[in-house]
């Protein structure tokens, strides 16, 4: 007799064992011999050597199966515990396209051709620059891309980071704690983890740092080994904040850099660090860069029709603009201290 400890990884242990442990009483009576002991994220297994690994295989198959489809049931765990070994891989493996098996269900995976680039660029080089504009999954392919390699064991960890700039508005004073007045700015990664893993998986992450959220400021100083590390926004990001990021590469690490030069919103004369690393950077080996455009939207259709329309808006039009408005002003300033219009 021998035993051996399977560690419940990526979902959640109250929906693999059942509610009152009906799914764990199931495939005990596929497997009368084997012996279980259910302890929250670990079960102990024990038996004879060649059925005891027999059975880690195909049970580690139906925690497969209910991470990337969302749900287990008795006929589910009868075809993958009895059925062949060859055909239930085939089939829990099947789309080789599919980076991540999110929530309920959800099949996250690389949609155009652009995207598809990404994850093939990331594959061949440690460093990736994705720029393009809104709406065209910059964010969302790194960070399917960093959940597919954190449960590969590809890396330790997944760092998250963004410049804290307000997009044109003047936020004031946030209460509560860092975490409280820095979240507001981090909702869109939150938002891909949340479609993409577990919610007490999620939330077990982020407590104990194997996934890390935080602004660019805090960075600084640190080395970054066996890390996915994504800085999103990366147009706010000034040049020093941009080569200060850029040097925290440690050992085995990816970085991927997502921007959209469109929209920057830092203060007015304060250049952008991300046209400086494109103008710098494009001729060393080991970093790939992938430029988006609107044919990689994937929200509504009227977003690329508004990208098209910013794009096709020339600057002397812009500028015809604004010297209208300039004199509309001159001409309401005139009007409000001329006495004889009062």
């Amino acid at each position: 007799m021998s035993e051996q400890i399977i560690q419940i990884e990526n979902v959640n242990p109250i929906d693999l064992y059942g509610a009152a442990d009906i799914h764990l009483n199931h495939v005990q009576k596929i497997f009368p011999k084997i012996r279980m002991i259910a302890r929250g994220n670990f079960l102990k297994v024990i038996g004879e050597n060649e059925e005891l690994d027999f059975f880690v295989r195909r049970f580690e198959l139906v925690m497969l199966h209910l991470e990337r489809f969302g749900n287990i049931s008795d006929k589910i765990i009868d075809q993958i515990m009895i059925g062949d070994d060859n055909e239930e891989t085939s089939r829990i493996f099947g789309d080789k396209e599919v980076l991540v098996h999110g929530r309920g269900g959800l099949l996250v995976k690389a949609i155009t051709a652009n995207q598809k680039r990404i994850v093939s660029g990331i594959s061949s080089n440690d460093m990736l620059f994705a720029v393009g504009p809104a709406g065209t999954g910059k964010t969302y392919t790194a960070v399917a891309l960093a959940v597919r390699a954190l449960k590969n064991k590809e890396v330790k960890r997944i760092i998250l980071t963004r410049p804290a700039v307000e997009a044109g508005e003047n936020l004031g004073f946030l209460p509560g704690d860092m975490k409280e007045k820095l979240d507001p700015y981090m909702q869109p990664l939150y938002d891909a983890l949340r479609d993409m893993l577990p919610t007490q998986k999620l939330l077990s992450y982020l407590e104990d740092g194997t996934i890390e959220i935080a602004p660019l400021a805090f960075m600084r100083g640190r080395t970054l080994d066996h890390a996915f590390v994504i800085l999103d926004e990366a147009q706010n990001a000034t040049r020093s904040q941009l080569k200060m990021f850029l040097t925290r590469m440690g050992k085995s690490s990816k970085f991927i850099i997502t921007g959209d030069i469109t929209q920057i919103d830092l203060p007015y004369k304060q250049p952008s660090g991300l046209f400086q690393a494109l103008d710098l950077l494009t001729s060393i080996n080991g970093i790939g860069f992938v430029m988006l455009d609107e044919k990689d939207v994937v929200r509504h259709k009227l977003v690329t029709k508004i990208i098209l329309a910013y794009q096709n808006y020339s600057e002397p039009n812009n500028a015809a603009l604004l010297s209208r408005t300039e004199k509309t002003n001159e001409s309401k300033d005139t009007a409000s201290t001329n006495p004889d219009t009062q």
